[in-house]
């Protein structure tokens, strides 16, 4: 089986002391704001994007941006995290992975209100503290978890 691999980029938004995420309905797994890179955008602008249109939110990215700059060539906010990521498995072989760009971002407000269409409505979304991610780690992916009390700490420390 051959494995298909897409390029996408996700935000962990934070907000005193919380991170946002919604269940996934194809996927079924609680998951942060995040898709598919398009091929005009660059990572972070993905990341920034999607977090718009599913959230409303715009948040400031916590990324260094390195300082190389020349007539060729910049550097790039850069992802907290890059994961390859198993999306579709049977029997076994992985037929679908991402390549996902992990951003971290602060956020203004907890108001959840999505100015794409078609997303997911406002009420699914839910703020978790680290508490929060810890006491519901049996339903939230590991990496969700782990990366999301990273995020908020990432946030909190400035």
């Amino acid at each position: 089986m051959e494995t298909t691999r897409h390029f996408v980029a996700t935000i962990y938004v934070v907000n005193d002391g919380a991170t946002l995420l919604h269940e996934h309905e194809k996927l079924g797994m609680w998951l942060p704001p995040g898709g598919h890179i398009d091929r005009d955008e660059l990572p972070h602008e993905a990341a920034l994007r999607e977090c718009y249109e599913e959230t409303g939110l715009e948040p400031d990215l916590v990324a260094d941006s390195g300082e190389l700059e020349s007539e060729t060539a910049r550097s790039l906010p850069e992802p907290q995290q890059f994961l390859l990521e198993d999306i579709h498995v049977h029997e076994g072989e992985v037929g679908h992975q991402h390549i996902d760009h992990v951003y971290y971002g602060e956020g203004e407000s907890r108001t959840v209100d999505p100015a794409g269409d078609d997303e997911t409505p406002a009420e699914a979304w839910e703020w978790f503290t680290v508490e929060e991610l810890t006491g519901r780690a049996a339903e939230l992916p590991a990496d969700v978890v782990e990366v999301g009390i990273e995020a908020i700490e990432t946030v909190q420390n400035g």
